[in-house]
């Protein structure tokens, strides 16, 4: 059995790939490397460069590596970008998650699991959110996941197609062994922001937001460990095979951190005291969101193994630190990096 593993070559694809692998599992990864990065890929994993939406090709794959399952982790995932140019965002989202899908149905993929988001619940009237909580999106980008979940679980009751659906809250840290880590140039998450801010990679971090209804004004997020979400992606996997039935699912510890509590840990951790400036809110920002986690819990038997806020900052931390030697390794092109 072989793994077909979707933007393979990012953030949380590539943990996927090496989680895979230190399950004694085979995988195959397809990236179009827009975000991703061919040396982020494990050793000996076979890295096809194209795209989701290419049908010829993906059916190739399937066909080839006889693919029993798929993890979906390909995307365009910033909100304010989605809000630019929405367009891009539903092609890339979800039109081929469309083409991807088609191929895995034609193609006799058995399993499918979708990387989605909790912004298909826009701005949650109760917390922690259910899974059942209505879908109200307040982004291009959390339509595009919503109207992807919509096509999977259609497909899933005309073709058989089992699948779960995993909506992650705030992923954040890295590979304790510091295999691979969220290494995109430009990234807005606000954890990787924060290690950069205090490794001096950038002048300052910025705030978006101190008027939200919240004990200290800004965002409150749950924020989940990405080798927990790994490890979730892993036993959705595991009870897919033993004929689980097909499932929507939250992926969070069911406690949140406000914006400010982040950078305040980050300051504390890294003993570095950076500037923070306050701006106005974005677009598509929710105030508050925050999982409610009974049923990954209950459905997957999860026991996640890193829900601390100290922890996801030291190794996200650590990571940055290893990208920063890379870097000047390689004389700061990351292109050129060795495949880990």
């Amino acid at each position: 059995m072989t793994t077909l593993v979707t933007g393979g070559a990012g953030y949380i694809g590539s943990h996927m790939v090496y989680a895979l692998l230190d399950a004694g599992e085979r995988a195959v990864v397809l990236d179009n490397l827009s975000t991703g990065f061919d040396w982020a890929v494990a050793q000996g994993v076979p890295l096809v460069v194209g795209e989701t939406g290419d049908r010829e090709l993906v059916a190739k794959i399937i066909r080839d590596y006889r693919i029993d399952a798929i993890v979906h982790f390909a995307a365009s995932v910033v909100v304010p970008d989605s809000v630019r140019d929405p367009l891009a965002y539903y092609r890339n989202n979800t039109v081929n998650s469309r083409a991807l899908i088609e191929c895995a149905v034609n193609g006799g993929v058995r399993h499918f699991i979708f990387s989605s988001t909790a912004a298909v619940y826009g701005n949650p009237v109760e917390i922690p959110v259910r899974e059942d909580a209505p879908t109200l999106p307040i982004s291009p980008y959390g339509w595009s996941k919503l109207m992807t979940e919509i096509m999977l679980r259609d497909a899933s009751s005309a073709h058989g197609l089992k699948h779960m659906i995993l909506r992650y809250f705030n992923v954040a840290g890295a590979d304790p062994q510091r295999r691979t880590g969220q290494s995109t140039d430009g990234a807005t998450h606000l954890i990787k922001v924060g290690v950069e801010t205090a490794l001096r990679l950038r002048p300052k971090l910025k705030v978006f937001g101190t008027d939200y209804p919240t004990p200290d004004g800004t965002g409150i997020r749950d924020y989940i460990h990405v080798s927990d979400l790994v490890l979730a992606h892993c036993d959705a996997l595991r009870q897919l095979r033993a004929s689980a039935p097909s499932s929507t699912l939250n992926c969070g510890y069911g406690h949140g951190f406000s914006v400010r509590e982040v950078v305040e840990a980050v300051k504390r951790i890294s003993g570095v005291d950076f500037e923070v400036e306050s701006v106005p809110r974005r677009p598509g920002d929710a105030a508050r969101i925050v999982a409610d986690t009974a049923q990954i819990r209950k459905a997957l038997h999860w026991q996640p193994r890193y829900d601390d806020l100290s922890t996801i900052v030291e190794h996200a931390l650590a990571w940055e630190r290893k990208l920063m030697g890379l870097r000047g390794a390689h004389g700061g092109a990351r292109a050129q990096f060795e495949r880990a």
